[in-house]
């Protein structure tokens, strides 16, 4: 519809938990979340995976959503350490991280591979409407080209590399 102004989405908030965690400390902050006022915001943990099924238990019936703090762009095989997006589906996680810089600075992961850990998780998504989209990147591509190392290049070429994945047009 021409002029319709579109509905306006919840914030959202991602407490990422890095590899910090105990099993008595996450329990202590899962039990002080659940009774903190969220506001209007939707919150969401992204936890260590070996407290994945713990903080499901934990919040499961709560507002609070969790996630994965990482996935592979595999959906399975001989992949030691690695975690799939169908796993982190099956554990009940509404979000994953993917595209972190630390993994960027520390695992060298570039953007084809975030692309593809960005496609395995969407291909996840109970969603059908979610897709991968950046409007300050789209509105920069029709003015000039994006700025090499800057964080609007990176997700500008980030979402040429979702397209090429996914078989989607590019934006």
């Amino acid at each position: 519809m021409v002029g319709a102004v579109a509905p306006s989405r919840r914030k959202l908030v991602v407490g990422n938990w890095k590899m910090n965690g105990s099993v008595a400390a996450n329990a202590a902050l899962l039990d002080a979340l659940k009774t903190a006022s969220l506001g209007l915001a939707e919150v969401s943990v992204c936890v260590p995976a070996p407290y994945l099924r713990d903080v499901a238990t934990a919040l499961a019936g709560s507002a609070i959503a969790w996630g994965g703090q990482d996935c592979s762009q595999h959906a399975s095989g001989a992949y030691t350490g690695e975690v799939s997006a169908a796993m982190l589906a099956e554990l009940g996680c509404r979000h994953v991280i993917v595209g972190h810089s630390e993994r960027r600075a520390m695992h060298g992961e570039s953007d084809p591979l975030v692309a593809a850990k960005a496609a395995a998780a969407l291909a996840q998504c109970r969603d059908p409407d979610l897709q991968p989209d950046c409007p300050s990147a789209r509105a920069h591509n029709q003015t000039s080209a994006p700025r090499k190392g800057s964080e609007f290049g990176q997700k500008t070429r980030l979402l040429q590399h979702c397209a090429e994945v996914m078989r989607m047009p590019s934006r």
